[in-house]
């Protein structure tokens, strides 16, 4: 109860039940992580190595690593230190202190000095969430503290050219419009968003999503190489197959099937993959 009750007094009574849910709930968290991450590497891959959980919130995230990798090392780091000590806080619930711990990062654009170097980094929900000037400082700083041959999960991001901009506003096509037309036509007719709302809130919500060759062109730069691995574990075939496997199983099992038809059979003709999220593991070369 004293753990139930560090919650709202933190995030508010409303984030309650989704709090509990990111920690305990199959198929939330745990779920996309157990895909985005196994689908690339096995399990027995991460005995004694160490992990980053970068942006980890209140730590419900960590926790879950934690059960997935019960001989890893998990450090989190996060900006706001109530969250910070809420995370700490889930960590103590779970017995879990010896080898999950929680870090306040400094400022936006850098680490703590003292946290050493990791064999892997989770990144998860938060590329989206950077500004562009943010998206290129922060990379370059992750890879910094990633060992040479470690690999950065980044997932659940959303993909910045689907069809329909589902994260922040639920519009079609807005994902092709100029950056002035989107906002106008989002404060228009979105009914998620607040019409006084400016286009950086948007950005900050997700609003613009990511692309892989966005990624690629701030991580290969001043002598830095990276190498986007491809998903062959737990039976996966490629990208669009984990797609099918990580979405939520509430969806009813026929609309799954269309869906992942319509992306092969635009595969097949575009020779593009467009799926509705990334889930990318990203190896540090150089």
């Amino acid at each position: 109860m004293e753990l139930i009750e560090h919650v709202p007094q933190v995030k508010g009574p409303v984030y309650l039940c989704d709090e509990i849910m990111r920690d305990e709930q199959p198929l939330y968290v745990q779920h996309s992580l157990h895909w985005d991450i196994l689908s690339f590497l096995k399990q027995e891959d991460f005995t004694g190595r160490r992990l980053l959980d970068f942006g980890p919130g209140s730590g419900a995230s960590s926790m879950v690593l934690a059960r997935m990798f019960p001989q890893a090392e998990i450090v989190g780091v996060e900006l706001v230190p109530e969250l910070v000590e809420l995370a700490r806080h889930r960590a103590r619930f779970y017995g879990v202190e010896a080898r999950v711990t929680f870090s306040l990062s400094p400022e936006p654009s850098r680490l703590p000095t003292d946290i050493g170097q990791f064999d892997y980094i989770i990144f998860s929900a938060v590329f989206e969430h950077l500004l562009p000037e943010e998206r290129e400082t922060m990379l370059p700083v992750l890879w910094s503290y990633l060992k040479e041959a470690g690999i950065i999960f980044l997932d659940q991001t959303p993909y910045r050219w689907f069809p329909v901009e589902m994260h922040t506003t639920g519009l079609p096509l807005i994902n092709y419009l100029p950056d002035g037309l989107a906002f106008r036509l989002s404060r228009r007719f979105s009914k998620r968003i607040k019409r006084d709302v400016s286009w950086q809130e948007l950005l900050r919500k997700g609003i613009r999503g990511g692309t892989t060759q966005e990624i690629s062109n701030i991580l290969d730069r001043k002598g830095r190489r990276s190498e986007f691995l491809a998903p062959s574990e737990l039976g996966v075939k490629d990208d669009i197959d984990l797609w099918y496997r990580r979405s939520s199983s509430v969806r009813k099992a026929g609309t799954k099937k269309l869906t992942i038809m319509a992306f092969r059979a635009l595969k097949a003709v575009t020779g593009a993959t467009i799926l509705p999220t990334l889930s990318l593991a990203i190896k540090k070369v150089q």
